[in-house]
């Protein structure tokens, strides 16, 4: 598994070209914020994203120390929380889901107010979220992508976009994204290659086993 990090975190490949158009496209075609990473997962794609459906993400320390740090700063409140699964934990915390292909791509948005200690997401219908404009909120979508790159390699992608629906909420999320912003991509940046990880172990597994 190899990371080359960069303007959006990718690993570029030359037998495949990015998709022109992306999954958030039709959400939020003109954001306020816009954050991509990837990597490529020597596993296969039905492999990577099981991984990734069945990832614990505060597994990793360094992730679960960036959010206990924002709990301290805005002095939010501290909930106990057991391991789940990172689909599972996301829908509980009011993610909805905006679309599916299973295998391949999630797509999940709420409105929130992101500045708030203890934020609370809010589903959106699919077919209003473009569309979507109460005041002093702040839309956030984000993908989990799996390309095929060949049968035993995975390009695996997240990308996540915001857009304030008033200048009010623009103001407030802009000062809250100038220092909110380095938890965040930290953990995408710590996320990605832990679910390569657990992919590449699994596939190897069954290789051995011969369980494909």
């Amino acid at each position: 598994m190899k990371v080359i990090p960069g303007p959006e975190h990718r690993t570029e490949n030359p037998t495949s070209r990015e998709p022109s158009i992306r999954p958030l496209d039709p959400f939020i075609p003109h954001p306020d914020v816009r954050e991509r990473h990837s990597l490529v997962v020597r596993a296969p794609a039905a492999v990577v994203f099981e991984a990734a459906e069945a990832f614990d993400f505060q597994s990793v320390l360094f992730i679960k120390g960036i959010i206990r740090l924002r709990q301290l700063l805005l002095r939010s409140i501290n909930v106990e929380r057991r391991p789940i699964p990172f689909l599972q934990e996301a829908l509980a915390m009011g993610w909805g889901v905006l679309a599916s292909t299973p295998g391949r791509v999630f797509v999940a948005g709420a409105h929130c107010q992101p500045w708030l200690a203890d934020v609370r997401f809010v589903p959106i219908a699919p077919a209003d979220f473009a569309s979507f404009g109460e005041p002093n909120r702040v839309k956030i979508a984000w993908t989990l992508e799996v390309e095929p790159l060949d049968s035993n390699s995975t390009r695996l992608a997240t990308e996540t976009r915001a857009v304030a629906t008033d200048a009010e909420s623009r103001r407030r999320f802009r000062h809250y994204w100038r220092w909110a912003r380095f938890g965040i991509v930290a953990i995408r940046w710590f996320m990605l290659p832990a679910i390569g990880r657990q992919a590449e172990r699994a596939w190897r597994a069954r290789s051995t086993s011969g369980v494909a």
